[in-house]
């Protein structure tokens, strides 16, 4: 299929280009409680083509680009058709020129992965063991689950060189917990890695279990106020989103961005703890074929890296490094139980927690939170936070323990003062 749509490119004189070929593997399987409802496989190929197209305008060199997907099923009079199209439009975007990334053929890199050692069979067997184990209780259970296991094999090729192959496992998936005493309520909750992290499934597993049960006990919300917030799991990767999204290129191109190498983006004065964020590079390149590898966004609170891809990255006269959506931070020193002493109020669910990139601004709707206040520890669902980080970053304090996900491996929580809570 590559070959034919190299060939539709060379037939129309379209002599820059980018394609993208997926082709995913994967196993699926539907639970209702424990017992399993569909298993199924998929095999998909897609192929997405971007074309360029060079021109003047006002005296100035100028790069329109166009992407279409490519369909398998395709002949080659309909893929002749679908680039003829997208040729056309380009013209009709205006991007100052900039160069594509270049490169060389290289050979296909494996993943590393232990998902790629075992069957799917096992891969599933083993996550689903461990989804399920925690789920050993009465009044509170797994009432459906949807686990995902896949193999995906990328392969980038460009007119400018570049011609690399990469594979990649991860599994996934999402189960809502049921609890139906003294109400009845739920909770969804979501799961992605990139290897086998049975204990960590477990654990969140059994922290769903433990905050459903607590949803059910909660019956009012939070009094309105400004407390000393305390957040944890994947909203703690949601607040420090902020840095990583200011810190593109593209972000500071357009100048929704002041960020610049060597700023102390996390403010002159730090009272708490100064934040050290390692981008990850969880894949060998990019989706433009870009060389990944790990590197130091921030140092202490001080800015050492901009990332983005080709076009910011040109425009910014900054070598691209490829865009980066997994860190890694280091745990703090503070014990998690010492971060709960109040009063605080510990948010560990919300109906969707947002970080506003442009403005620092965070919040989001409490499914379930805990008041720590004179000894006590009560339940409260209701009400929302509206915080700004701009105006706590230097007071954060973040938890010896440690949580991991796909896209982060760092502290569990982090303690934040003076945000505002709108309840009763």
């Amino acid at each position: 299929m590559t070959e034919q749509i190299l060939a539709a490119l060379r037939q129309l004189g379209i002599s820059v280009y980018q394609l993208e070929e997926d082709r995913a593997e994967s196993l699926e399987c539907f639970y209702i409680r424990k017992n399993l409802d569909l298993k199924r496989r998929t095999d998909v190929t897609g192929i997405r083509v971007t074309v360029y197209r060079d021109f003047e305008k006002d005296g100035k060199k100028m790069r329109g680009s166009s992407t279409v997907q490519i369909h398998p099923g395709m002949n080659a009079e309909e893929i002749w058709d679908v680039l003829a199209g997208a040729y056309r439009v380009a013209a009709l975007v205006s991007n100052p020129w900039y160069e594509l990334p270049a490169g060389q053929k290289e050979e296909p890199v494996r993943s590393r992965s232990g998902l790629a050692e075992r069957s799917p069979e096992e891969n599933m067997r083993l996550i689903t063991e461990a989804l399920f184990a925690p789920d050993r209780y009465g009044d509170v259970f797994l009432n459906s689950a949807e686990v995902f296991v896949r193999k995906n094999f990328r392969h980038i090729v460009n007119s400018s060189g570049v011609d690399v192959a990469y594979e990649v496992c991860d599994l996934w998936g999402e189960y809502v917990v049921q609890c139906v005493e003294p109400q009845d309520v739920e909770s969804y909750h979501q799961f992605s890695y990139r290897d086998m992290e049975t204990e960590a499934l477990q654990k969140d597993v059994e922290e769903a279990l433990e905050m459903t049960r607590a949803r059910a006990l909660a019956v009012s919300a939070p009094a309105s106020g400004t407390y000393t917030l305390l957040l944890s799991g994947q909203n703690v990767k949601t607040v420090l989103d902020y840095y990583l999204g200011r810190a593109n290129t593209s972000m500071v191109y357009q100048k929704f961005s002041d960020y610049a190498e060597g700023v102390a983006v996390q403010g002159e004065r730090i009272e708490g703890d100064a934040l050290t964020i390692e981008l990850k590079a969880k894949d060998p390149y990019s989706p433009e074929g870009i060389p990944m590898q790990d590197r130091l966004l921030m140092e202490k609170g001080v800015l050492r890296t901009l990332h983005g891809g080709a076009r910011s990255g040109w425009y910014l006269g900054i070598r691209p490094t490829g865009t980066y959506r997994s860190i890694a931070v280091p745990v703090g020193e503070t014990p998690l139980e010492q971060l709960k002493e109040g009063p605080c109020l510990h948010v560990v669910s919300f109906s969707d927690f947002q970080m506003n990139e442009l403005t620092g601004h965070f919040g989001g709707e409490i499914r379930l939170a805990f008041l720590y206040e004179n000894g006590t520890v009560t339940p409260l669902t209701g009400g929302s936070v509206n915080g700004s980080l701009m105006e706590v970053q230097g007071h954060m304090t973040f938890s010896k323990e440690r949580y991991r996900s796909a896209d982060y491996e760092g502290p569990f929580a982090v303690r934040l003062q003076g945000v505002q809570v709108a309840g009763a």
